[in-house]
């Protein structure tokens, strides 16, 4: 883990056999993620993959 600051870091993950990968623990604390929790998983061809809690998903969305 390559910490960059208190509010950023860099991390590498493996994807699994089943296509799974560990969310870190500091990604985990920093962004509230607890056991059981939705997120959304969010893909552009060009920009890459993103992930986002589903409530806060949803907030969003309503906001618009």
């Amino acid at each position: 883990m390559e910490k960059t600051n208190k509010d950023r870091f860099i991390v590498s993950v493996k994807v699994g056999p089943k296509g799974q990968i560990t969310i870190p623990s500091e990604a985990r604390k920093m962004f509230n993620i607890n056991e059981g929790e939705t997120l959304m998983v969010m893909g552009d061809k060009d920009r890459g993959i993103a992930l986002l809690k589903a409530d806060m998903f949803y907030s969003l969305m309503e906001e618009r």
